[in-house]
């Protein structure tokens, strides 16, 4: 490393979604902070556009759900859908405003938050945005952490207070920590198609998030404020050329609406799902949040979700330990609340939810979408389901942890 050590007091490393609202939360609060990213701009992931009522409620005390809701839809009311049957299975968040000034989701593309609030970080006092910077290495002792970050014409230094790991399923920080990353990938690959056609035209009572069960090839279905994407599961042995040909795209579009050659594509998107969850959030100094913590399969929008709440969870302790408020064994119940519910209620939740999409005729379906029927048909398990999707019930659940 060369040149001269910059000091700041938190350095995060990423900025997507999730690393640009810790990075704010802090900056708002007078905390200095770094913000460095690998790429030259925010990434613009296709995967995450869901926004739960809790997240919109974390947003609005930064000052930017109201921009998030203008620029997105509002869904409050989403599907579960048996094709073989063609029954729909509806649940209305707005049951919930009882208790929220966001009874919806809010459909929107998880990089137009990211850059929004990168942008809004350039104008903030105590934010530094280094876009073309990667956390390469770093060490801690017991007062602060040596951060190297590499750039095109070299390494910086930086020493800081404490690191933050936002940097996603790949993360650099969380192999230096040397972490266990521990559970599964799904037999399946996934493809993401979307389009500008307006499905919804074409398919009668369609919600902008459905999720479509059958026995052939089940699906997501859902709606961003300037297109359709579909997601389906394809095997190993599908390769990645037929995946995204013509011919795949005839054949997914033509299940829903009988002329899928009609249907022209935006985007084909490949990817693999896991379910994953880091053996520890924090080691010392250094902190893991959002999917360099954890991952789960799309089903039920959680992802995105569950890594705000982690950045906010964090980034309220350690605003506190910098502010003297708060001593740092604070930042262990960070470790303890976001772990545990992230294994008993996220990875849980989205486990059952792929459980219900893939099951097809068995038996197994059968039961849970009786069981589904009951839930949607009975107000106190409605209630108590719509929580738990919703996310209240996780958040509940983090706060009963000490």
């Amino acid at each position: 490393m060369s040149g001269n050590m910059e000091r700041v007091q938190v350095v995060i490393a990423g900025a997507g979604p999730v690393g640009c609202v810790a990075a704010t939360y802090l900056a708002q609060r007078g905390i200095d902070v770094i913000l460095a990213e690998s790429g030259g701009d925010s990434a613009q992931d296709l995967r995450a556009s869901t926004f739960h009522p809790p997240s919109l409620e974390m947003l609005d005390t930064l000052g930017i759900a109201d921009t998030l809701i203008d620029m997105g839809l509002k869904a409050p009311v989403y599907h579960w859908r048996d094709r073989r049957s063609g029954e729909v299975i509806s649940f209305d968040l707005g049951e919930l405003s009882d208790m929220t000034r966001f009874p919806y989701r809010i459909q929107c593309e998880q990089y137009h938050l990211a850059h929004m609030l990168a942008q809004r970080l350039e104008e903030q006092p105590t934010a530094r945005v280094r876009f073309g910077h990667r956390v390469v290495h770093f060490a801690q002792d017991a007062t602060g952490v040596d951060v190297a970050l590499e750039h095109v014409t070299g390494i910086s230094k930086v020493r800081a207070d404490y690191l933050i790991g936002a940097d996603g399923a790949n993360s650099l920080v969380r192999k230096w920590l040397d972490v266990d990353f521990d559970g599964f990938t799904y037999p399946e690959k996934f493809l993401c198609l979307s389009t500008a056609q307006r499905i919804d035209e074409q398919i009668p009572n369609l919600a902008y998030v459905n999720y479509v069960s059958d026995p052939e090839e089940w699906l997501v279905l859902l709606r961003v404020p300037t297109l359709w994407r579909v997601l389906v599961p394809a095997t190993d042995d599908d390769d990645a050329g037929y995946l995204t040909s013509d011919a795949k795209k005839n054949k997914v579009f033509g299940g829903l609406l009988g002329d899928g050659a009609a249907v022209e594509t935006r985007h084909r998107t490949i990817y693999r799902v896991h379910q994953r969850v880091a053996k520890s959030f924090r080691n010392g100094r250094v902190l893991l949040i959002g999917d360099s913590a954890h991952l789960n399969n799309p089903l039920g929008g959680f992802g995105m979700n569950s890594g705000i709440h982690d950045a906010f969870n964090a980034c309220e302790k350690l605003a506190g330990v910098l502010g003297g408020t708060e001593r740092e064994d604070v930042l262990g119940v960070y470790d303890r609340q976001r772990r545990t519910v992230t294994h008993d209620f996220t990875q849980q939740q989205t486990i059952e939810n792929m459980a219900m999409m893939r099951a097809g005729q068995s038996e197994a379906h059968q039961r849970r979408l009786d069981q589904m029927r009951a839930t949607a048909s009975d107000p106190v398990k409605r209630r108590a389901y719509l929580l738990r999707q919703a996310m209240f019930t996780s958040l509940d659940q983090a706060a009963a942890i000490g």
